[in-house]
């Protein structure tokens, strides 16, 4: 996940949908195929088997805290948004620096996406993302 200049959320795609390496399943898969093709005569050792489980803890609690962590960042994204409608902005837009008032915000993917009204017409520039403001008046 990739987080904006100001904490936005960018990518809706959230850890537990990212592959990030080995996964509880796949250890799991690897850690039955381990004890079922083991050699009878030479079991795995007690200690190298604990830690083994050790670590399938530490990766189980690393997925549950950054699935967590995910749904702060969203949720403080969201408060950034909120937070701006009815306040003046400077947004960096293709066409150079605009002035306006955030009017609307709307969730595409769990991204905060606003509608600004540009100062002194009733131009509307949609789908401004947080990375695009950089002044807040």
């Amino acid at each position: 996940m990739e987080i904006e200049s100001i904490g936005a959320v960018v990518s809706g795609e959230s850890s537990s949908t990212r592959q990030l390496g080995l996964g509880q399943e796949e250890f799991l898969k690897i850690l039955l195929a381990q004890l079922s093709f083991q050699d009878p005569l030479e079991p795995v050792d007690n200690q190298e088997f604990i830690a083994q489980l050790a670590q399938f803890s530490t990766l189980e609690f690393n997925r549950t805290t950054n699935e967590k962590l995910d749904g702060l960042l969203a949720l403080n994204s969201a408060n950034q948004a909120l937070s701006l409608i009815g306040r003046e902005v400077e947004i960096s837009t293709d066409s150079g620096t605009q002035t306006g008032t955030v009017k609307t915000l709307r969730f595409q993917e769990g991204a905060p996406l606003l509608s600004v009204v540009l100062t002194g017409s009733t131009t509307v520039i949609d789908d401004v993302n947080l990375s695009q403001i950089f002044l807040v008046r």
